[in-house]
């Protein structure tokens, strides 16, 4: 069952900076700005998309150590796998442009 949830994305000049997710037993505030690079790196502030997406891989993959082992859990695991290929894959270009860490495209 899909609980309900509140975000808030917050965007300016066309660029997501920050927000948050809040329900019941779930509350994340995303990453607010850019990390940088090299030695103008900053730790980060809040919480990535592929953070989350392992966190709840990672659950799954506990309820296929119970009783509640099944192939849809399976499939559901491949799938946050493939998500989280593509949000590396996006990284990774973005390194090779040295984009990365910026707010730039």
């Amino acid at each position: 069952m899909l609980g309900k949830f509140k975000a808030t994305d917050i965007i300016e000049n066309g660029v997501i900076t920050g927000g948050s997710v809040k329900g019941v037993g779930l509350s994340i505030d995303w990453q607010n700005g850019a990390l940088g690079r090299d030695g103008d790196r900053v730790e980060p502030n809040g919480a990535f998309v592929e953070t989350v997406i392992a966190a709840a891989k990672q659950r799954i993959k506990s309820y296929q150590e119970t009783k509640f082992k099944c192939r849809t859990n399976a499939i559901a695991i491949t799938k946050l796998d493939e998500a989280l290929m593509w949000l590396n894959k996006r990284t990774q270009d973005r390194e090779a442009r040295q984009v990365e860490g910026t707010h730039t495209e």
